[in-house]
C-alpha cells in the first residue's frame, strides 16, 4: 500500500508541478510595463504583417491563448491582447508561431491537425462501445461488456497519448525555432529582458510534457483535447 501512495504522489507532482511553474513564470512576468514597444496584440499584428500574413486575425477569447487554424486566427486572452507586459509579448510570439508554421505547411503542424480533427471520430467511435457495455451487462453479457470496456478506454487512452506525442514537437518548435528567433531579433522587448522571454517559452512548451506525462497517467475526456 506504502508504495502505491508514494508512486501516486510522485504521479501527482509530475503532472502538477509543471503547471505550477507556467502560472508562477507567466505571473511574474505579467507586470505592466509602459516602456514595451506595444501590447500583446500589437505585437502579433505586427509580426504577421511584416510577413505578409495579413489574412491571419488577432482576436480576444476567454477559451485561453491559441492559433486557431480553421479560422486563421491568433486568440489572445484579454489581459495580453491589451497587456503590455514581457509575459503578453512573449504568448504572442509562441501563438503567431503556430501561424508561421501553418503559412509554411511545416509536415509536423500538419499531421497534428490532420490526427485532431480525425481523433473526433475515433473518440465517437471509443465512447460507442463504452455506451453500449451497461446494455450487455443487462443482457448477462459480462465477457463482452469486459470486451467493450477495455477496447473503449483503451482505445481513449492511447488516442490521448498519440495526439500528446505529436503535439509535444509542434509546440517546442513554435517556442523555440519561430517565436525565440522574432523576440531576439524584433524590438519589441529590450535585451535585458530576454531572459524572462526564454524562461516563458520554455514554460509553455513543457505544459506539454506535463500533458504527454497526464496522458500516461490517466485516461482524459475526449472533449479535452490539447490546445496549442
Amino acid at each position: 500500500m506504502a508504495v502505491i501512495i508514494f508512486v501516486l504522489f510522485v504521479a501527482v507532482l509530475l503532472v502538477a508541478l509543471p503547471q505550477f511553474w507556467v502560472h508562477n513564470t507567466i505571473e511574474r512576468h505579467a507586470g505592466e510595463r509602459p516602456d514595451l514597444a506595444g501590447t500583446g496584440g500589437e505585437f502579433a499584428r505586427h509580426v504577421l504583417d511584416e510577413m505578409k500574413l495579413y489574412h491571419v486575425k488577432v482576436e480576444v477569447t476567454e477559451q485561453g491563448d491559441h492559433y486557431d487554424p480553421d479560422a486563421r486566427a491568433v486568440r489572445l486572452q484579454q489581459r495580453f491582447y491589451s497587456g503590455r507586459s514581457v509575459s503578453a509579448v512573449a504568448i504572442a510570439a509562441h501563438e503567431v508561431g503556430h501561424a508561421m508554421q501553418h503559412a509554411i505547411e511545416l509536415p509536423m503542424f500538419e499531421r497534428r491537425q490532420m490526427l485532431a480533427k480525425r481523433a473526433h471520430v475515433f473518440g465517437m467511435i471509443a465512447q460507442a462501445f463504452l455506451w453500449s457495455a451497461p446494455l450487455l451487462m443487462i443482457l448477462n453479457r459480462s465477457a463482452a461488456a469486459l470486451v467493450l470496456n477495455v477496447v473503449g478506454f483503451g482505445g481513449m487512452a492511447l488516442l490521448s497519448f498519440v495526439l500528446q506525442v505529436t503535439t509535444l514537437p509542434v509546440e517546442f518548435d513554435a517556442s523555440f525555432k519561430r517565436a525565440l528567433p522574432l523576440l531576439e531579433h524584433g524590438k519589441f522587448l529590450k535585451p535585458a529582458d530576454l531572459n524572462a522571454a526564454r524562461q516563458l517559452l520554455r514554460a509553455a512548451a513543457f505544459t506539454y510534457v506535463a500533458a504527454l506525462i497526464r496522458s500516461v497517467l490517466t485516461i482524459p475526456g475526449l472533449g479535452r483535447l490539447p490546445r496549442f
